[in-house]
């Protein structure tokens, strides 16, 4: 079952927690979600899932800046969530899709337990004109049935920033 917006709200600080929240994001079903104003971009022409990957991290000028079809671009959420005892999942806004920028490929499903700021993973399909601290997509929260475990991750749990693929990781794992 997904959660209402006035039940998002209403386990606001205990079992949902959104900072800052802002009232003005919250929809009938989710609540938005805004963009940082960083980017990361990987360095390398060819992406080794083995090995850590150079990047650099960018600004996006309050003016805005023009995202390139077949780049991906990692930003992450301006807000940090943190949840207990439910699923979070973001998806992109409609509005944001429909001027053909995709904001996450794969990851748009949270393990019950997260703790951290939301590493978006941004592709377009045309040049787009993106600016910094928009709402780009939208929270929602499945209820989960019991028992479960919460997640545990020597990865990405309590990120402090855009976080690149650390598959390589699993390689060295003993």
């Amino acid at each position: 079952m997904i959660l209402s917006g006035l039940e998002i709200k209403s386990r606001l600080n205990k079992e949902i927690f959104i900072e800052p929240f802002n009232e003005k994001q919250l929809n009938p079903n989710s609540y938005n979600l805004k963009l940082y104003n960083e980017l990361l971009l990987y360095t390398e022409d060819i992406l080794d899932v083995k090995k850590e990957n150079s990047f650099r991290i960018i600004t996006i000028p309050d003016e805005g800046m023009i995202l390139e079809p077949n780049r991906l671009y990692l930003g992450r959420t301006y807000e940090k969530t943190k949840t207990s005892n439910l699923v979070p999942m973001i998806e992109g806004r409609s509005s944001i899709g429909r001027l053909g920028l995709f904001v996450h490929i794969t990851a748009g499903f949270g393990d019950v337990g997260f703790n951290g700021y939301w590493t978006l993973e941004m592709f377009c399909i045309q040049p787009i004109k993106i600016y910094p601290f928009i709402e780009i997509c939208q929270i929602y929260f499945h209820e989960i049935t019991q028992p479960f475990e919460v997640y545990k991750s020597n990865k990405y749990q309590n990120n402090n920033g855009i976080q690149p693929s650390l598959l390589y990781k699993d390689f060295f794992e003993v």
